[in-house]
């Protein structure tokens, strides 16, 4: 058993409202505590990281980013200064893995 931290994949669910003819869809993903913890610490030990070609700035779970995208906000097209400023207006910071500006 791996002691790495467990993040599911998007779960769809089908709801029934009060008729035959309308229906809602739960999007849902379970984030274990392990890996926002693993975050946490990744986020409190940046400050005495060197980075090199590349700094990680956040790891976000596919279900934000899925949320994001019918929102029109396209992570993969957008400044890191632009996904942080998101998360944190979130209340998102749990996701963030630096505290260096960027």
């Amino acid at each position: 058993m791996s002691d790495s931290p467990i993040i599911h994949d998007v779960q769809n669910i089908v709801l029934r409202d009060n008729d035959e003819n309308n229906f809602t869809i739960q999007h849902s993903q379970h984030i274990d505590q392990s890996f926002l913890d693993n975050l946490r610490d990744a986020r409190e030990n940046s400050l005495a990281q060197d980075e090199a070609e590349y700094m990680s700035v956040a790891s976000i779970p596919v279900a934000i980013h899925e949320q994001w995208l019918r929102e029109g906000f396209d992570l993969m097209n957008e400044p890191a200064h632009a996904i942080v400023a998101r998360l944190k207006q979130e209340n998102l910071d749990a996701f963030l893995t630096t505290k260096k500006q960027v």
